[in-house]
């Protein structure tokens, strides 16, 4: 009996070791880290976005994900389109650009 228990024992703690490992941070998680990172990136393209005096007068959307950098919106040619793209890849941190900006 006593064998018995002590090996539901076990068995127990095992699965609760296995519970709480799979509980762990993942690759696909963002991190505090890369979370303020991404704000940073955010925060300069639409700094720069702004100050460009081709591009301040539209309403551009911009969001960071892992370095991953995604333009949306509207605007008038695709020069704009292309402009934005670049001043996004000028940002230190940005490892790509995804373009979805839109022209009318």
């Amino acid at each position: 009996m006593k064998k018995r228990n002590r090996f539901i024992g076990y068995f127990v703690l095992l699965m609760l070791i296995a519970a709480f490992s799979a509980c762990g941070s993942t690759s696909k998680q963002t991190t505090p880290g890369e979370y303020v990172d991404d704000s940073v990136i955010t925060t300069k393209v639409k700094s720069l976005l702004a100050e460009d005096d081709f591009l301040k007068s539209f309403q551009i959307g911009v969001e960071t994900r892992k370095g991953i950098v995604q333009l949306s919106g509207f605007v008038n040619s695709k020069q704009a389109v292309d402009k934005a793209g670049q001043i996004a890849r000028s940002v230190k941190g940005v490892t790509s650009v995804k373009n979805d900006l839109i022209v009318k």
